[in-house]
């Protein structure tokens, strides 16, 4: 080549690079943007009414707003007889009954959902029918997709002393070892309990302590775990890929159980402090990320039958899409 051709290429070169700098340092915003969580979900027991009242319009409206991952709540047509009279005698109080697949069947379900774009990936089940109906669980599971099925919380009668978590932390390897078997994973979704000292133990790290990390995994509700005056951050560091979902809650100000979280009362006491994310106390902004570091896969926005979920369930979506 001719010095003089060289040269002309050598200029072309230098003359391109400085454009695609030009253009890389114009699209930087853009890029430092990157959304903090890809998929964003929402427990339905926050519209609950709304559901009862008009199913696919509620499941659009979710659809719209952009959320992509749904997290179901029981009874469904297959549960423990005692779960459905559970449901049964607590309805009367809520104000609805509707629940699991709200009087359609696993094809309509699957159907609607996918015609919406979203998935389901985990549903809430109780611990009856954990125990003695995981075929069923296996081939819902098979039909609608999911992989997680979350033990909301413990019946008050299994969890009075240490010794009954104990026993509690055999029973979630057995249920985690059925659920691995008909190709699901078990999630414990921890409540306002077992966050205070017992005799010098903290009953939830005994079930940590006490259960194979490969088939028992957990879902922080970041509501009850701060009312229980436990720190989010240490259970997500000190317990590395166990988290493998959350409800993301924010509270309109700092408050704790007025006892050791341990009966509904107390969980009730504090339902008017819940408010959507990014608009109280909660700092997601650090735990968030944390989270994620340390295994959390799945996000679900959760605000207990809140009211008027049309503008609330927007709002957080829309805060949890700035991180």
């Amino acid at each position: 080549m001719h010095r003089k051709d060289f040269m002309k290429q050598v200029g072309l070169l230098t003359f391109g690079s400085g454009l695609f700098t030009e253009a890389m340092m114009a699209n930087l915003p853009a890029m430092a943007k990157k959304p903090l969580l890809k998929k964003i979900g929402v427990q339905l027991f926050s519209v609950p009414a709304s559901l009862e009242k008009d199913f696919e319009g509620t499941i659009s409206m979710l659809a719209e707003m952009g959320y992509k991952e749904i997290e179901l709540y029981g009874p469904y047509p297959y549960s423990a007889e005692s779960a459905k009279q559970r449901w049964n005698s607590v309805t009367p109080m809520l104000g609805f009954s509707g629940s699991g697949y709200f009087g359609r069947s696993e094809n309509q379900i699957k159907g609607l959902f996918e015609a919406y774009g979203l998935s389901i990936p985990a549903i809430h089940t109780d611990l009856n029918t954990l125990e003695n109906k995981m075929d069923h669980l296996g081939a819902a599971g098979d039909a609608l997709g999911f992989t997680y099925v979350v033990l909301p919380s413990i019946p008050d009668e299994r969890r009075q002393t240490l010794d009954d978590y104990k026993k509690m932390a055999e029973v979630f390897n057995n249920i985690g070892t059925k659920a691995k078997k008909v190709g699901l994973k078990f999630a414990y979704h921890n409540h306002g309990y077992g966050l205070s000292e017992v005799d010098g133990q903290v009953p939830l790290d005994l079930i940590f302590e006490n259960t194979d990390p490969g088939l028992v995994f957990f879902e922080m509700d970041l509501f009850w775990t701060i009312a229980g005056k436990a720190d989010p951050v240490s259970y997500l560091e000190k317990y590395k890929d166990r988290y493998r979902l959350m409800h993301v809650k924010d509270m309109k100000e700092q408050k704790t159980f007025s006892g050791d979280g341990g009966d509904a009362s107390q969980w009730i006491e504090l339902f008017p402090n819940m408010t959507t994310a990014g608009n109280g106390v909660v700092d997601l902004e650090t735990i968030l990320p944390v989270a994620r570091k340390n295994g959390v896969r799945h996000f679900f926005v959760e605000q207990d039958m809140v009211k008027e979920p049309e503008t609330a369930l927007q709002k957080s979506i829309d805060y949890l899409k700035s991180l």
